[in-house]
């Protein structure tokens, strides 16, 4: 039923569809939580309140948290009594039904071929990986046929710049940084250059910041409005970074940035280690914005679009 799921799903086409490598990288990830899983659905046995109790534990301590897990409960015990089904090795599947339709529409690519230049303004928290998917988000883009220039707009560290600085030279891109200034000064002059050159889209990154930095938080507002002084209605995109082994904090962090910048899209990173996965069912539960990209690892390519179904069978250990 799974694999009938996935093939109706618009999710699933070729442009999006991960190899088999990368599943393989997305189940080690998410390993913690789908061992947990299979364990209790292949005891055997009859579907009964113990079985949901060790599910609700094995949820939330997932990062899915209360809301959520109390909604896929629901659901799962409705399907239970629609489809009258009696065994627990019944119930991941239905878990799977549910889980694959709280994180569908989460699942929407990002078409970066709307405007030229394309602008996108990345940003996040210190130390969630923003730089890194700056890097590989490039190499996506070109590999999509588009022409990239990045903005070193995390004017804070000057090792923020420097590395910026390599991810271009690895991807062939040319980086407009400042040795000094502000960050949205640093952006108006790429977004201008990115005109000038016909490129077609525009990197831009910030300083990660805590979402209690009320001075930091209306910068990056500053930010964005000035991005929009130097092209009307850029950025066009504005992603937020979050690691994925920050649990439900990320949830509160999704909150403040979009409140403040009105975050457009998502990029989970880290799910390659410690991380549980469930935080991405306790988004769309409570703060639904789509997760335009999921990153499983530190090579040019392990960044790849988010497609619910891979994902869903990765956390329960089913075939994708």
């Amino acid at each position: 039923m799974f694999s009938f799921l996935k093939k109706n799903s618009s999710a699933s086409s070729a442009d999006t569809k991960p190899d088999s490598g990368w599943i393989a990288r997305l189940k080690t990830g998410l390993a913690r939580t789908s061992n947990q899983l299979t364990d209790l659905f292949g005891r055997g046995g009859k579907i009964d309140d113990d079985l949901y109790e060790e599910l609700e534990t094995i949820l939330i301590t997932a990062d899915v948290g209360m809301t959520a897990t109390g909604a896929l409960l629901a659901d799962l015990r409705h399907r239970v009594r629609e489809q009258r089904l009696t065994e627990a090795e019944q119930l991941k599947q239905a878990l799977a039904e549910c889980l694959l339709k709280l994180l569908q529409p989460l699942a929407q690519p990002l078409k970066a071929d709307t405007h030229k230049p394309y602008v996108i303004m990345m940003c996040g928290v210190n130390g969630a990986g923003k730089t890194t998917s700056i890097g590989k988000l490039a190499k996506y883009l070109q590999g999509q046929g588009l022409s990239v220039l990045l903005a070193a707009g995390d004017t804070f560290r000057a090792a923020a710049r420097e590395q910026l600085m390599t991810w271009g030279e690895r991807n062939n891109v040319t980086v407009i940084a400042q040795q000094s200034g502000d960050a949205a000064a640093v952006i108006y002059d790429a977004v201008q250059a990115a005109q000038a050159r016909k490129i077609d889209v525009v990197l831009a990154d910030t300083a990660g910041r805590l979402t209690t930095q009320a001075h930091l938080m209306e910068e990056i507002k500053k930010v964005k409005r000035v991005i929009a002084k130097a092209l009307p209605e850029a950025p066009h995109e504005v992603l937020l970074v979050l690691d994925a082994n920050t649990g439900q904090n990320a949830l509160s962090q999704v909150k403040a940035f979009d409140e403040a910048l009105g975050v457009t899209g998502l990029i989970l990173t880290k799910l390659d280690g410690t991380a549980k996965g469930g935080v991405i069912a306790a988004i769309a539960k409570a703060h639904p914005i789509p997760v335009r990209f999921i990153g499983v690892g530190e090579g040019l390519d392990d960044l790849r679009p988010f497609v619910a179904e891979d994902f869903v069978a990765a956390l329960l250990g089913l075939d994708a």
